[in-house]
């Protein structure tokens, strides 16, 4: 029997119940592989409920403002 993941953000030790594509930066990591869909493209991560709201927050707060636009990092609606 398997061991259900820890949350993947920092310092979190709750058991990860949501699937996420966001990195614990707040960002969607490719794996660097071929992939013919999004979901062979990005890695998977683990988060607790609270530690994802977190994350959409961020992603949406910054999709929101427009001078943040040129860190180099695609947006999630962009996909």
């Amino acid at each position: 029997m398997s061991e259900e993941p820890a949350c993947d953000y920092n310092g979190c030790s709750v058991i990860g119940t949501i699937v996420s594509r966001l990195s614990p930066e707040g960002y969607l990591v490719a794996t660097g592989k071929k992939a013919y869909s999004f979901r062979e493209a990005y890695r998977r991560f683990h988060y607790c409920a609270e530690h994802h709201d977190v994350l959409m927050s961020g992603v949406w707060s910054r999709v929101r403002k427009p001078d943040d636009k040129k860190d180099g990092h695609v947006a999630p609606t962009a996909i």
